[in-house]
């Protein structure tokens, strides 16, 4: 089973009297341990599949299963879980508190998921997650008291802190320089290389060439990608 299946998927948003169809159909899966790599201009739709993909969002039309579970049309809370529990994000802005500790940033999220862990096991955990990025003696540095490369780092161990099957990256390195943004995208090849799936939106084809499988879109479908290697 794919970790993630679309089924005619449409996206439509309704401004006033005006319909605003954004996604136009799209029919895709994603298997497990893919590293995979959304494009197209403004408004081709990929940031807006990427929103429904990350359960973020829900589609107007269509099925997605997720998981082996269908999200699409599930509650808002159980969107929440599915979010919590098995996905992590990382953003173009590293959405880090200013006054907290990379290692506090880190476990934040095990404050909505963690159930039986202590205190002392989160932040166990969370030391392991920022070892990972290779921000071991950096654990208790401020974002501030952090460079940009660092502060990806701190955030894509934030998204690690659940041990999620994917990582989703929305322009993870738009706000990095050119040698940070290798450091970065290394990571993603390393942690896809340990079985996590990455999926990641990008206007860089540079970028996009980092991945296995580069999916293209344009007017709200995919025009290209739509091969999985598990079909060739």
């Amino acid at each position: 089973m794919a970790l993630i299946e679309l089924h005619n998927i449409g996206k439509t948003y309704f401004i006033g009297e005006i319909n605003v169809p954004v996604l136009k159909g799209i029919t895709m899966k994603i298997e497990r341990g893919e590293y995979v790599a959304l494009m197209g201009a403004s408004g081709s739709g990929k940031s807006t599949l990427m929103n429904i993909l990350g359960c973020l969002d829900r589609p107007t039309s269509g099925d997605y299963l997720f998981d082996g579970d269908e999200v699409g049309r599930a509650s808002g809370d159980f969107r929440a879980k599915v979010r919590n529990r098995k996905i992590g994000f990382v953003f173009q802005n590293f959405n880090l508190l200013p006054r907290t500790s990379a290692l506090d940033n880190v476990i934040m999220p095990l404050n909505y998921t963690a159930g039986g862990l202590s205190t002392s096991e989160c932040r166990k955990r969370g030391i392991e997650a920022l070892k990972q990025v290779g921000l071991s003696e950096r654990i208790h540095h401020h974002p501030s008291q952090l460079s940009g490369g660092q502060q990806q780092r701190v955030a894509i161990a934030r998204a690690l802190i659940n041990r999620p099957p994917v990582i989703f990256a929305d322009e993870p390195t738009g706000n990095l320089d050119t040698k940070t943004s290798v450091d970065v995208m290394n990571m993603f090849t390393e942690l896809n290389n340990e079985g996590i799936t990455v999926i990641l939106v990008t206007h860089s084809q540079e970028i996009a060439e980092c991945s296995k499988r580069i999916i293209r879109m344009s007017d709200g479908l995919i025009v290209s990608g739509n091969e999985t290697e598990a079909s060739k």
